[in-house]
């Protein structure tokens, strides 16, 4: 079982789509990766020898951001942004959408289950 940067790849899909269970590497970036390493897409990840899987690790350390250290990365960006309390960092502190989307009616994945509240009761006569 090949096994770059933490992660099991599947033994039975092809290369290409085998890299892309890296957080990181998607399609693009995991055809480079084959294409400098010189080995073909359609070859499947259970028939790469050890010096194919080294000479992609060795790409994939030296040349691209993966897994931890990318996580790290993103994560103090976005805490950068709060810090400085700019708009995206505004929206990210209160869980909202920070693109531009609409929130009256659709951003449930941002915001949460809805959150019921009651009417207030008239005062009778």
């Amino acid at each position: 079982m090949a096994r770059i940067s933490g992660i099991d790849l599947p033994k039975n899909k092809r290369g290409v789509i085998g890299l892309t269970y890296i957080y990181g590497i998607g399609r693009s970036t995991a055809s480079k990766i084959l294409k400098e390493a010189g080995i073909s897409e359609d070859k499947k990840v259970n028939e790469w020898n050890d010096d194919e899987l080294a000479l992609i690790r060795n790409y994939i350390t030296e040349n691209v951001k993966v897994e931890g250290e990318l996580r790290s990365e993103i994560q103090l960006n976005i805490k950068r942004l709060m810090d400085i309390g700019c708009q995206r960092g505004i929206r990210h502190r209160l869980g909202l959408p920070l693109r531009g989307q609409r929130t009256k009616n659709n951003s449930r994945t941002r915001k949460g289950r809805r959150k019921t509240v009651a009417n207030k009761k008239k005062a009778s006569k």
